[in-house]
Protein backbone atom coordinates (compact mmCIF):
# COMPACT_ATOMS: atom_id res chain seq x y z
CA UNK A 1 0.00 0.00 0.00
CA UNK A 2 2.89 2.44 0.86
CA UNK A 3 4.79 1.72 -2.10
CA UNK A 4 1.16 2.35 -4.37
CA UNK A 5 0.74 5.64 -2.53
CA UNK A 6 4.73 6.45 -3.57
CA UNK A 7 4.26 5.99 -7.22
CA UNK A 8 1.15 8.18 -7.23
CA UNK A 9 2.63 10.95 -5.18
CA UNK A 10 5.74 10.83 -7.65
CA UNK A 11 3.09 11.19 -10.45
CA UNK A 12 2.29 14.41 -9.17
CA UNK A 13 5.34 16.27 -8.60
CA UNK A 14 7.48 17.72 -11.60
CA UNK A 15 10.82 16.29 -12.40
CA UNK A 16 14.19 18.02 -13.03
CA UNK A 17 14.18 16.74 -16.68
CA UNK A 18 10.14 17.77 -16.71
CA UNK A 19 11.51 21.24 -15.70
CA UNK A 20 14.51 21.20 -17.75
CA UNK A 21 12.39 20.75 -20.88
CA UNK A 22 9.76 23.09 -20.46
CA UNK A 23 11.96 26.28 -19.42
CA UNK A 24 14.63 25.49 -22.26
CA UNK A 25 11.59 26.21 -25.07
CA UNK A 26 11.28 29.72 -22.82
CA UNK A 27 14.65 30.69 -22.26
CA UNK A 28 14.91 30.27 -25.98
CA UNK A 29 12.28 33.21 -26.19
CA UNK A 30 13.50 35.18 -23.31
CA UNK A 31 16.87 35.00 -24.76
CA UNK A 32 15.28 36.06 -28.15
CA UNK A 33 13.28 39.13 -26.99
CA UNK A 34 16.99 40.07 -24.77
CA UNK A 35 18.87 40.07 -28.46
CA UNK A 36 16.25 41.93 -30.57
CA UNK A 37 16.33 44.60 -28.15
CA UNK A 38 19.94 45.00 -27.63
CA UNK A 39 19.94 44.81 -31.68
CA UNK A 40 17.52 47.40 -32.26
CA UNK A 41 19.56 49.77 -29.56
CA UNK A 42 22.61 49.47 -31.86
CA UNK A 43 20.27 49.70 -35.10
CA UNK A 44 19.44 52.96 -33.81
CA UNK A 45 23.06 54.27 -32.96
CA UNK A 46 23.27 52.85 -36.47
CA UNK A 47 20.80 55.07 -37.70
CA UNK A 48 21.62 58.14 -35.82
CA UNK A 49 25.17 57.91 -37.60
CA UNK A 50 23.51 57.89 -40.77
CA UNK A 51 21.86 61.36 -39.58
CA UNK A 52 18.37 60.19 -38.95
CA UNK A 53 16.16 62.36 -37.04
CA UNK A 54 14.72 60.78 -33.60
CA UNK A 55 11.10 61.34 -34.81
CA UNK A 56 12.02 59.45 -37.92
CA UNK A 57 14.12 56.69 -36.31
CA UNK A 58 10.87 56.33 -33.39
CA UNK A 59 8.63 55.90 -36.70
CA UNK A 60 10.35 52.98 -37.80
CA UNK A 61 11.24 51.26 -34.61
CA UNK A 62 7.66 51.91 -33.40
CA UNK A 63 8.54 53.17 -30.59
CA UNK A 64 8.22 56.67 -28.70
CA UNK A 65 10.30 59.87 -29.28
CA UNK A 66 11.20 60.25 -25.65
CA UNK A 67 12.19 56.52 -25.26
CA UNK A 68 14.29 57.10 -28.72
CA UNK A 69 15.64 60.20 -27.47
CA UNK A 70 16.89 57.83 -24.25
CA UNK A 71 18.16 55.18 -26.32
CA UNK A 72 19.99 58.51 -28.32
CA UNK A 73 21.59 59.45 -25.37
CA UNK A 74 22.95 56.49 -24.26
CA UNK A 75 24.87 56.24 -27.12
CA UNK A 76 25.86 59.48 -27.77
CA UNK A 77 29.53 58.60 -26.72
CA UNK A 78 31.22 56.12 -29.83
CA UNK A 79 28.38 57.36 -32.17
CA UNK A 80 30.14 56.78 -35.70
CA UNK A 81 31.51 60.06 -37.04
CA UNK A 82 30.60 58.19 -40.74
CA UNK A 83 27.80 55.86 -42.03
CA UNK A 84 28.95 52.46 -42.25
CA UNK A 85 29.28 51.24 -46.11
CA UNK A 86 26.77 49.59 -47.65
CA UNK A 87 27.95 47.59 -50.54
CA UNK A 88 27.21 44.36 -50.93
CA UNK A 89 30.68 43.02 -51.92
CA UNK A 90 32.36 43.08 -48.44
CA UNK A 91 34.55 40.28 -46.57
CA UNK A 92 34.01 40.34 -42.70
CA UNK A 93 32.79 36.90 -41.67
CA UNK A 94 29.16 38.27 -40.17
CA UNK A 95 28.62 40.10 -43.09
CA UNK A 96 29.34 37.26 -45.28
CA UNK A 97 26.94 35.27 -42.80
CA UNK A 98 24.08 37.61 -43.39
CA UNK A 99 24.31 37.13 -46.72
CA UNK A 100 24.18 33.33 -46.70
CA UNK A 101 21.11 33.92 -44.65
CA UNK A 102 19.23 36.27 -46.23
CA UNK A 103 20.05 33.95 -49.87
CA UNK A 104 18.19 30.77 -47.92
CA UNK A 105 15.07 33.02 -46.27
CA UNK A 106 15.00 34.05 -50.01
CA UNK A 107 15.20 30.92 -51.36
CA UNK A 108 12.99 29.41 -48.21
CA UNK A 109 10.33 31.66 -49.06
CA UNK A 110 10.63 30.49 -52.92
CA UNK A 111 10.59 27.33 -52.86
CA UNK A 112 8.25 25.11 -51.04
CA UNK A 113 10.38 22.55 -51.00
CA UNK A 114 13.30 24.23 -49.97
CA UNK A 115 15.63 22.27 -47.34
CA UNK A 116 16.95 25.09 -46.15
CA UNK A 117 13.57 26.33 -44.68
CA UNK A 118 13.64 24.54 -40.81
CA UNK A 119 17.30 25.82 -40.63
CA UNK A 120 15.97 29.48 -41.73
CA UNK A 121 13.21 29.38 -39.00
CA UNK A 122 15.24 28.47 -36.22
CA UNK A 123 17.77 31.34 -37.29
CA UNK A 124 14.67 33.46 -36.85
CA UNK A 125 13.28 32.37 -33.59
CA UNK A 126 16.94 32.30 -32.29
CA UNK A 127 17.52 28.96 -31.97
CA UNK A 128 20.60 28.75 -34.34
CA UNK A 129 23.13 30.93 -33.38
CA UNK A 130 26.06 31.60 -36.12
CA UNK A 131 28.82 29.48 -35.13
CA UNK A 132 31.02 27.77 -37.79
CA UNK A 133 29.28 24.60 -37.56
CA UNK A 134 26.06 26.17 -38.48
CA UNK A 135 27.04 27.95 -40.93
CA UNK A 136 28.60 25.48 -42.47
CA UNK A 137 25.70 23.18 -42.32
CA UNK A 138 23.33 25.90 -43.81
CA UNK A 139 25.95 26.31 -47.11
CA UNK A 140 25.26 22.89 -47.17
CA UNK A 141 21.52 22.45 -46.94
CA UNK A 142 21.79 25.96 -49.85
CA UNK A 143 23.64 23.87 -51.78
CA UNK A 144 21.37 20.75 -52.25
CA UNK A 145 18.68 23.55 -52.76
CA UNK A 146 20.65 25.15 -55.64
CA UNK A 147 20.90 21.69 -57.21
CA UNK A 148 17.60 20.67 -56.69
CA UNK A 149 16.09 23.95 -57.84
CA UNK A 150 18.66 25.40 -60.43
CA UNK A 151 16.34 24.99 -63.76
CA UNK A 152 13.75 27.31 -61.49
CA UNK A 153 16.14 29.42 -59.97
CA UNK A 154 18.07 32.66 -61.21
CA UNK A 155 21.24 32.80 -61.83
CA UNK A 156 21.70 35.34 -59.53
CA UNK A 157 21.12 32.84 -56.31
CA UNK A 158 24.14 30.83 -57.42
CA UNK A 159 26.24 33.92 -58.15
CA UNK A 160 25.25 35.32 -54.71
CA UNK A 161 26.23 31.70 -53.51
CA UNK A 162 29.57 31.07 -54.96
CA UNK A 163 30.59 34.72 -54.27
CA UNK A 164 29.82 34.45 -50.26
CA UNK A 165 31.40 30.72 -50.28
CA UNK A 166 34.30 31.80 -51.20
CA UNK A 167 34.09 34.70 -49.02
CA UNK A 168 33.84 32.71 -46.37
CA UNK A 169 36.50 29.88 -47.45
CA UNK A 170 39.18 32.94 -46.83
CA UNK A 171 40.07 34.37 -43.73
CA UNK A 172 38.93 37.90 -43.89
CA UNK A 173 41.61 40.63 -43.99
CA UNK A 174 41.61 42.51 -40.95
CA UNK A 175 39.42 45.57 -40.81
CA UNK A 176 38.41 48.14 -38.18
CA UNK A 177 34.52 47.64 -37.68
CA UNK A 178 32.55 49.46 -35.19
CA UNK A 179 29.24 47.93 -35.38
CA UNK A 180 28.39 44.73 -33.99
CA UNK A 181 28.28 41.27 -35.72
CA UNK A 182 24.39 41.11 -34.92
CA UNK A 183 24.43 44.59 -36.94
CA UNK A 184 26.47 44.03 -40.07
CA UNK A 185 24.56 40.28 -40.11
CA UNK A 186 21.32 41.90 -39.93
CA UNK A 187 21.95 44.71 -42.54
CA UNK A 188 23.93 42.55 -44.71
CA UNK A 189 20.51 39.97 -44.82
CA UNK A 190 18.26 42.83 -45.85
CA UNK A 191 20.98 44.05 -48.52
CA UNK A 192 21.48 40.69 -50.60
CA UNK A 193 17.16 40.13 -50.26
CA UNK A 194 17.03 43.56 -51.65
CA UNK A 195 19.46 42.76 -54.22
CA UNK A 196 18.00 39.08 -55.21
CA UNK A 197 14.30 40.73 -55.52
CA UNK A 198 16.08 43.49 -57.88
CA UNK A 199 17.77 41.00 -60.05
CA UNK A 200 15.15 39.13 -60.00
CA UNK A 201 12.42 42.42 -61.44
CA UNK A 202 15.55 42.93 -63.95
CA UNK A 203 15.58 39.90 -65.17
CA UNK A 204 11.63 39.77 -65.76
CA UNK A 205 11.95 43.54 -67.59
CA UNK A 206 14.40 41.72 -70.49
Amino acid sequence: MAAEEDTHQNTEVLTEEQAERMLAGMNEVIRAGEEMRKLRAEMIKLFVGFGWTQDRIAQLTNMSQPAVSKQVTKCKVGVPSSPMGLALDQHDAPWLEGRLWGLAEEISETFDTARCTRYVNAIARGRKRFTPQNVDELRRLLEEDLMLHQAEMPGSYRDAYDEISRGLDIPPKATTITASASVRRTLAHRIQRDQLRSDARASEAE
